[in-house]
Formats: C-alpha cells, structure tokens, sequence
C-alpha cells in the first residue's frame, strides 16, 4: 500500500513529545520540521512553501499560543493541514475550520498518523 508523504510542521514546547512525534512520523516517511514555538514555526512557514500540514499545541510560550498559529497559518497558506492538540483546552471539533483535526492529549501516535493520512486525503 502506497502512502502519500507529507511535510509535516511540530511546533510543540516540550522537547520530549517533539522528538516522539518526529520519530513516529519520519518512521512511516514523513518529512518533519520542528519548532519550540509558534513563533519558530512562523519564520520556518515564511521560509518554506512546501508544508502540508501543522500539527501545534495549544499552551506555548511566545506570542501566540496553537490557535492563533492555527488562524494564522490558515490565513497565510489556507491548503495547509492543521491539527490542535491540548491537554488542557477541549475545542469543539464542529467549530474548527475545514481541514483542522483537534486531538485531546494524551493521543496515540496511531490517531496523529490516521489525522495526517485523513487531511493528506483531502
């Protein structure tokens, strides 16, 4: 079976969960670029036009947090994926934009991989 590879954008803070999503999605031959913040991952979205998808935390530190990156990136590159993810914050899933995944930590690597195939899809 044949998979479509995506560029995948991280922008998480805690350095642990970073590198395990890393891990899990270059195992399976995503392309996988990584950020500490939103405002990392905004200098790395004006300098490459070749992500699909975001997968971003809500709670960051810097100047915005994972939903004012989400609108962000959907007003600057409206094809690109986004999937949320939280611990703390629960986001209405039929409140999220087109293409827009929320997964409640703690996830399984299985859901971000099936979320970064369902909006590869589409």
């Amino acid at each position: 079976m044949s998979t479509q590879k995506a560029v995948v954008l991280i922008v998480e803070d805690e350095p642990l969960i970073r590198f395990t999503m890393l891990d899990a999605l270059e195992e399976v031959g995503h392309v996988v670029l990584e950020a500490a913040n939103a405002d990392e991952a905004m200098v790395l979205l004006r300098n490459r036009t070749d992500v699909d998808i975001v997968f971003t935390d809500v709670n960051m530190a810097g100047s915005m947090d994972g939903i004012q990156l989400a609108q962000r990136v959907r007003a600057l590159r409206p094809h690109i994926g986004i999937i949320i993810t939280s611990g703390v914050v629960r986001l209405d899933p039929m409140l999220l934009p087109t293409r827009t995944f929320f997964l409640p930590k703690p996830y399984q690597h299985d859901t971000v991989l099936t979320a970064v195939h369902s909006l590869l899809q589409n």
